[in-house]
């Protein structure tokens, strides 16, 4: 980082306002949010079974089962509001005569969002 700030007040076409400014960008921070989403099938606008979040920005600290109602009805909506996906759940064929049984939770979408902190 030291480095960086070397290079950037060497620049000599730049007045003291334009390396702060450089400066300052540079030490803004970028963190990551992942929100797990389990869908009712491999569909974005399937309805939310399932949900975990993560909030690496330590703004807050959720916790499996601190909510009843989802943070989305549906994938598309995470989409909508800004999220990425990562992750799209890969298609498993049930094992024959295993359809009614009881395992994981297939329809997992991972969706990412990085902020400024």
């Amino acid at each position: 980082f030291a480095g960086f700030i070397n290079w950037i007040l060497s620049i000599p076409s730049l007045g003291i306002h334009e390396h702060m400014l450089y400066i300052s960008a540079s030490m803004s921070q970028k963190k990551q949010q992942v929100l797990v989403l389990y869908l009712a099938n491999s569909a974005l606008d399937s309805p939310v079974k399932g949900w975990s979040v993560y909030d690496g920005t330590g703004r807050s600290r959720p916790t499996t089962g601190d909510g009843d109602v989802p943070p989305y009805q549906t994938g598309l909506d995470a989409l909508l509001d800004g999220w990425r996906v990562i992750q799209f759940p890969q298609l498993i064929p049930p094992y024959p005569n295993m359809e009614y049984t009881t395992s994981f939770q297939q329809y997992e979408f991972i969706f990412e969002r990085i902020l400024e902190v």
